[in-house]
């Protein structure tokens, strides 16, 4: 009995092995092999090292799991570089699939075709070291009592209200250089971003930046969401989804998530 259910088992997944081959197969660059792009250069959690190849970072790590899915084993997994704005503008592409954190707009998909959502992005608290130094820690009472500031052309504000209802009136500026050049200053003590973006500015924009910690994208209406992004009218978009539909249901996903998004960033999640 055993040897059958193994049996079973085994021509099971062969079948769905197969089928996957089947999906992707004479549809891609080159016969066999799925070329993906990302970005010159790829920046951190979501590609380590700049290395994509190494499967290192959650994007990276994302690729070749769907890669895998799709049939493609990590050997016939191809990559090349690509600007942001190049890779969105309409016509041929030289890829299969992008991912460099491509928002799905309306706009966007009159230009190019995308994947279904592979990541909804979280908020992140970005504040300064001077103000975790001070005493300020990733828990409610802790985020009421902050100075907080916000661009107030955005929805941050109602987003603030939302999630943390600081005990004080935020400052509100024109745009969020502003609000990061206060922050910056000293003027106020931290305000949300989506997850990319403080990662950015924390890394790269406000000396001493630092995130003090991110609220799960479900807490928040209309998270912003990526997609893996073709060119459009690709004939991969179907087997893409499926491929994404496979990893959600199995929690790979969402293991490639908190591995890359949440462990290695070591932000704490605000519950």
């Amino acid at each position: 009995m055993k040897l059958w259910i193994t049996t079973a088992l085994a021509a099971c997944l062969a079948t769905v092995a197969t089928a996957q081959n089947e999906c992707a197969a004479g549809k891609t660059l080159t016969e066999g092999t799925l070329t993906i792009a990302t970005g010159n250069p790829a920046y951190y959690p979501w590609v380590m090292d700049n290395a994509p190849e190494s499967g290192e970072g959650f994007e990276a790590a994302v690729a070749y799991a769907v890669a895998a899915e799709m049939g493609f084993p990590a050997d016939k997994v191809t990559w090349t570089r690509t600007s942001f704005d190049q890779a969105i503008q309409p016509g041929a592409k030289d890829f299969d699939l992008n991912m460099q954190q491509f928002s799905i707009t309306e706009d966007r998909e009159k230009m190019v075709d995308f994947s279904d959502p592979y990541y909804s992005s979280a908020m992140a608290v970005l504040t300064t070291q001077t103000v975790v130094d001070a005493g300020a820690t990733a828990t409610p009472d802790s985020l009421k009592s902050l100075l907080w500031g916000a661009d107030a052309n955005t929805t941050a504000v109602p987003m603030l209200g939302a999630l943390i209802q600081p005990e004080k009136d935020p400052l509100l500026y024109g745009d969020n250089a502003d609000v990061t050049a206060a922050l910056q200053a000293g003027q106020i003590d931290a305000a949300l971003f989506d997850l990319p973006t403080a990662l950015y500015l924390a890394g790269v924009v406000v000396n001493g930046g630092t995130l003090l910690g991110q609220f799960p994208a479900e807490r928040t209406d209309n998270p912003d969401q990526f997609g893996i992004l073709m060119e459009e009218g690709s004939a991969l978009k179907d087997c893409v989804n499926a491929a994404l539909a496979r990893l959600k249901d199995s929690g790979k996903l969402a293991d490639i998530e908190a591995k890359w998004l949440q462990d290695a960033t070591a932000i704490p999640v605000i519950q």
